[in-house]
């Protein structure tokens, strides 16, 4: 055995002296590095206190007359989890200098190695030399000299360097990365926490791509510097092609700035600015941009119509906005939050794609949430934002048609100990609306000849409180049948304080042959709803010869419930519970409307199966089917009210539309699914949904089929069919192309359409799109063009997103 705890005093001394040193080029010598940010005066904090160091050697002399310590052959020195090898090391205590030699590494207790002939360094670590550099880190970012050395303790230098983040390919490991930068000097400052590189060449694929006399970087170290950010460029064709420069203020450990300039060739100068601050509970950013815009009438189109919100012939233009985001954790059960948008007009962010606030709708809200066990309570007031970029009139007014929702709150709470051995539940809803100005739909320019008639929100104020409360157990017999008795309540307070137009706008609705309704608007009621109910489930498993396993499961729902209040008039405004779809995912609900601003009454039995199965070569199957039937009492969906939610949903009449779905999946990594509805006498397909994917190299997949049938009385005079489709191939292993496709089958148009190029490694990400979109109405062009450039641990430069939404 060549390993020896070290026995006297004075051995034990020279020995940890020696080590200490010889750990430490480690950090002297890979200064840029990760793994190297920390001051070389620390580096003895890095071993664990009581650590035992173990020397291991061929042969060590001590030389009094020259006071040297030698190591030599297969030395080795195990300290505090960090690891030297090396063929000689020799310590100089005159000079205080230790000297490695012969294929040496050093491997961190992080994982990093060095790996060097020739290392030479002072015991204070102030100074020293290595020659033919090589660093790992454990991020796998790489550096390589001819030479280093280190001034000061502070300044470190790298002569004829170079440095990637790319690994190296195992198979050709003299193969070029796929991007370096080569420099003549390379130098770390340790104080400013800085790498500047000089006379630089920026080599791609190994190819000399730039010539740099000098830049630089912040220290890899330093996740927050001042400086310039990398740049963006992007082309639309109302904005016309712009450079976004941004600039980073690290302005203390807590907060920063981030100001940015985007400069568009038809409208001028976008100034952007972010403030961002941490807290130990939280966090919060404020957001401001703003521009002059200079040419508004870009955003006419051929046929004189203003296609954006900046109004058009006003050369003063100015469009800007104001967002705020925030959370914090009062406890470890409350949380507080908000995120705000203000803005001059309905889609200046979007237009302008202001980073975190340029969706098409987005909501502003103030929220308080609170989560203990099994209670969950949440208040929040909110806002709609719609930006819409639209010539629809209709359309483009339902920005400010929205309400203020002050406030909505949902608590939910289900007790730990069980009752009469079954699970109880409640729930409690709250909201509070005011709207500004009426939302209404008559006579859209969907169909001027068909009287389409609807009051989705009112001018004024209305209010609701809803509580339920829920109780079912489950029993299994021993046949295998799955009962589940259920008892539920349902209470509602309700108030309405509508404007005369308002009121004028639902007589005009009730006046309708079609709707034939009674205008019954009250300013307050209350009412409830109790329901008993059975539901039947029976699973039988099927096992094949072949390995395969399939299971059926007839299942019946029986629901008797008294009528809904109110139902036949107009008496209550719906605004939750607008949206209508009936389908295999919602044909065993027991309340099929989508809000609590509607409850579904009257006795009504569900009726169907689900089927699974899976076979031994990885394919799997599932389906349901089904139908529902109002058995007693009146049929909710059939009554009107002020959205015509229950029309030609499926569920009007006795017997409802046959629903069903069905769905197959595969090893190989093809999926797809068929869904419908169908009308329950001449099975004519009223809706219908056809997906299919495949996923794979070299070619991934992807099509999907929508028609919903004409819904007149809902706002949807015509049919509506789409078909989207999408591929993307690997040309290589690295490299990629794809492209998209939505085209409107009512309207024989292309909605929107996009290619791509992207390739992507290790390193290294590039990613070019260019798309088309058209308006339903006038057939306007819109074209985008976005690419992007990623070098990891470099930066990225481009567009912020892509035009193009890819597929793998």
């Amino acid at each position: 055995m060549r390993e020896a705890f070290l026995p006297s005093s004075r051995q034990a001394h020279l020995a940890r002296l020696y080590a200490a040193s010889a750990l430490a080029c480690l950090f002297a010598c890979a200064v840029p590095l990760p793994a190297f940010a920390q001051e070389v005066g620390k580096m003895a904090t890095n071993v664990p206190s009581g650590s035992q160091m173990l020397l291991a050697a061929d042969t060590l002399v001590y030389n009094n007359d020259n006071q040297t310590v030698t190591a030599v052959g297969g030395v080795q020195i195990d300290y505090g989890g960090n690891r030297l090898v090396a063929q000689k090391v020799i310590y100089d205590r005159n000079t205080k200098r230790m000297v490695a030699t012969g294929n040496v590494e050093i491997v961190n207790s992080d994982g990093t190695k060095i790996n060097s002939q020739h290392i030479d360094i002072t015991d204070d670590f102030a100074d020293g030399f290595v020659n033919a550099l090589r660093v790992e880190t454990i991020d796998k970012a790489y550096f390589a000299a001819e030479s280093a050395e280190r001034m000061g303790g502070v300044l470190t230098t790298f002569h004829n360097g170079v440095y990637t983040a790319c690994e190296p390919c195992e198979d050709k490991p003299d193969k070029a990365p796929t991007w370096r930068v080569k420099a003549r000097k390379i130098i770390w400052n340790g104080e400013k926490k800085t790498v500047r590189f000089e006379n630089a060449n920026f080599e791609f694929f190994g190819f000399p791509l730039a010539y740099l006399p000098a830049f630089e970087i912040a220290d890899p170290t330093v996740k927050r510097k001042s400086g310039f950010l990398i740049p963006g460029i992007s082309y639309n064709s109302h904005l016309g092609y712009s450079v976004k420069v941004p600039y980073y203020f690290a302005l203390s450990p807590t907060y920063d700035l981030t100001v940015s300039g985007s400069g568009y060739t038809r409208q001028g100068f976008l100034g952007e600015a972010e403030w961002r601050q941490r807290f130990n509970n939280g966090d919060y950013s404020l957001k401001i941009a703003g521009i002059q815009q200079r040419a508004p009438d870009a955003f006419i189109d051929s046929a004189g119509r203003n296609v954006d919100s900046g109004a058009a012939g006003d050369p003063n233009k100015f469009r800007g906005m104001m967002g705020t985001q925030g959370q914090f954790a009062i406890n470890e059960r409350w949380n507080f939050g908000w995120d705000v948008l203000l803005q001059t007009d309905k889609n200046f962010s979007s237009t302008y794609n202001i980073d975190k606030y340029n969706g098409g709708v987005h909501q502003s809200t103030v929220y308080l949430t609170g989560l203990n066990g099994r209670n969950y309570f949440d208040v929040r007031a909110m806002h709609f934002d719609v930006q819409e970029n639209t010539l629809n009139s209709n359309i483009a007014a339902r920005s400010n048609q929205q309400p203020w929702v002050l406030p909505s709150l949902d608590y939910a709470y289900i007790p730990d100990a069980p009752l009469a051995g079954g699970q109880l539940s409640l729930n409690v809803n709250t909201r509070v609306l005011r709207r500004n100005q009426l939302d209404q739909t008559f006579n859209t320019p969907y169909d001027d000849g068909t009287p389409v008639q609807r009051v989705r929100g009112i001018e004024g104020e209305s209010g609701r409180l809803t509580a339920e409360t829920e109780w079912k157990r489950t029993f299994v017999t021993d046949d295998g049948l799955v009962l589940t008795p259920l008892l539920a309540l349902q209470g509602d307070v309700d108030y309405v304080n509508a404007s005369s137009g308002s009121l004028d706008a639902v007589n005009k609705m009730a006046a309708n042959p079609l709707i034939n309704a009674n205008e019954d608007m009250r300013s307050s009621f209350a009412r409830y709803m109790a329901t008993a109910g059975l539901e039947m489930r029976w699973p039988v498993l099927f096992s094949m010869a072949s390995g395969s396993s399939h299971v059926i499961e007839p299942m019946a729902q029986l629901f008797l419930r008294p009528n809904e209040q109110y139902v036949g008039g107009l008496a209550i405004p719906n605004e939750d519970a607008q949206s209508m779809v009936f389908d295999a995912t919602t044909l065993f609900e027991r309340d099929k409307f989508s809000g609590y601003d509607r409850v579904e009454g009257g006795s009504r039995a569900n009726v169907g199966f689900r089927y699974s199965g899976s076979y031994i070569n990885g394919w799997g199957t599932n389906a349901i089917f089904g139908q529902s039937y109002q058995i007693g009492g009146e049929n909710s969906f059939a009554a009107p009210d002020l959205v015509n939610v229950g029309a030609y949903s499926g569920l009007q009449e006795t017997k409802s539309d046959y629903v069903g779905l069905f769905g197959i999946s595969s090893p190989n990594g093809f999926a797809a699914s068929v869904s419908g509805r169908f009308d329950e006498q001449t099975f004519e397909v009223r809706r219908a949904e056809l997906k299919a994917a495949y996923s794979g190299l070299p070619v991934s997949l992807s099509a999907k089929y929508a028609f919903i049938q004409a819904q007149p009385l809902y706002g949807f005079t015509t049919d509506r069919h789409e078909v989207t489709l999408g591929a993307s191939t690997h040309l290589a292993e690295n490299w990629r192309v794809f492209g998209t496709g939505t085209y409107d089958l009512q309207q024989s148009l292309l909605v929107k359409d996009g290619v791509g190029f992207a390739y992507n490694d290790s390193c290294f990400t590039y990613l070019m799109t260019y798309s088309q979109s058209r308006d339903l109405n006038t057939r306007e062009v819109t074209q985008s063009i976005g690419f992007n450039l990623s070098f990891r641990t470099l930066g990225e430069f481009g567009s912020s997103t892509s035009a193009v939404d890819t597929i793998q």
